[in-house]
């Protein structure tokens, strides 16, 4: 398949592009990679993501995907090639997306709390809340893995993917804090885990750089404080 038919659109500090793009690597799949820096938002996002108006957006024979996880099923459904990303039991897949929409409902906003807290207080205050929630991940990574390398077994599965992608914006908020998050302490299994990750074929070479990153968090944070700033209409 040539990488004209097969087109992912966003950017390359998101987390969420990051999903789509290890999901392809894992299927040894070519595409084309548009980027959309959000400001202001492309004409092809606005037409092939009308409804959330996000990335990313996988394109694929001209009929676009959108939202990141249903992103990675699709990739899964839709290419045989490589080891299968969603678990074949369907218990494990069951617990597999159950932890997924934990990690984007419940966790994520913790840490992107972390960028734009207001102040202090409100900074511990969401720095606890993302360390609650490595607690209950290292647990999960413990009963999903069954003693193996990943959350999905001898493979990167579904799961390692939704959480994966989150790791180096953990670095750029440890840089930016002074704190240790994913401490070996406290979280053995899952720093253990986050090694194995980062070094896979399929994720090395698109993991975001933590200073790249750093300067990618300033500049949101200062678009968040313009538009704070900016009069209502």
């Amino acid at each position: 398949m040539a990488k004209s038919d097969l087109k992912l659109l966003g950017s390359l500090g998101s987390p969420f592009v990051l999903r789509a793009a290890i999901a392809l690597n894992i299927k040894s799949v070519d595409y084309e990679f548009i980027e959309d820096n959000l400001a202001p938002k492309s004409e092809l996002l606005l037409q092939t993501n009308p409804v959330h108006k996000k990335i990313p957006v996988l394109i694929h024979n001209d009929k676009p995907i959108c939202e990141s996880l249903v992103i990675v099923q699709y990739i899964d459904e839709a290419w045989s090639s490589g080891p299968p990303i969603l678990p074949s039991d369907p218990y494990d897949r069951a617990i597999a997306r159950f932890w997924a929409a934990y990690i984007d409902d419940k966790w994520f906003p913790s840490v992107r709390g972390i960028l734009f807290a207001g102040g202090e207080e409100e900074r511990k205050a969401v720095l606890a809340q993302v360390e609650e929630g490595l607690l209950l991940l290292e647990g999960a990574v413990v009963a999903c893995s069954k003693a193996k390398a990943f959350f999905g077994g001898d493979e990167i599965g579904f799961l390692d993917i939704a959480f994966g992608c989150f790791l180096a914006w953990l670095r750029v908020i440890e840089k930016a804090n002074g704190a240790k998050l994913l401490d070996e302490a406290k979280f053995p299994n899952l720093t253990d885990w986050a090694e194995r990750f980062c070094a896979h074929a399929a994720v090395k070479d698109v993991m975001p750089e933590t200073d790249k990153l750093a300067k990618f968090a300033k500049v949101l944070q200062a678009r968040k404080k313009s538009a704070a700033a900016a009069p209502s209409k």
